[in-house]
């Protein structure tokens, strides 16, 4: 456990990204801390978050990014690399889209991918990314699958999605 920290503290530490799109604007610094152990192994807190939300940020027992809250977790993406790559996406997205809708819950539900394919770089879990022929989408379920669970928190937030259309080749590819 303290091989795994350490090594995302060499490779990740202080690093502070921008603001997320969701999750409150998601970890503010990376650093690790607070190592707990469950039945499925080791988890360790990913940094503090920016605000005051219910629920943290975590690295799971395989190095997923993952929300923890209500004594419930939810893996967003299979590594810490797929959240730092979902954020520089949107990023560069937000950057170059000509237009950018945000939808939520049936509404992102009902979004019809087909003739999309998924970015693998981002590692989605239950956050994931799809890229058409001039256009990224953008799906958040992290927050709805954390407190919509029977026997979880009162809360239902809704599923997000971010539609960033008019990307040309080069807004699609860097």
């Amino acid at each position: 456990m303290i091989d795994r920290m350490a090594a995302f503290d060499r490779s990740w530490g202080g690093l502070v990204l921008p603001p997320a799109n969701d999750y409150e604007g998601g970890p503010k610094p990376f650093f690790p801390d607070v190592p707990e152990q469950d039945e499925e192994g080791w988890w360790f807190m990913a940094g503090d978050q920016r605000t005051s939300v219910p629920f943290a940020f975590y690295l799971g027992p395989d190095d997923e990014f993952c929300l923890l809250g209500d004594g419930r977790s939810v893996r967003l993406h299979a590594s810490v690399e797929g959240w730092v790559e979902s954020q520089a996406l949107a990023h560069h997205a937000r950057l170059w889209a000509r237009r950018v809708s945000k939808l939520h819950g049936a509404d992102a539900d009902g979004l019809d991918l087909a003739g999309f394919e998924p970015v693998p770089e981002v590692r989605g879990l239950a956050d994931t990314w799809w890229r058409g022929a001039d256009s990224l989408v953008e799906v958040h379920r992290g927050e709805h699958e954390l407190f919509a669970a029977p026997g979880a928190s009162p809360y239902d937030l809704s599923r997000t999605a971010f539609v960033y259309e008019g990307l040309d080749e080069w807004g699609l590819t860097g």
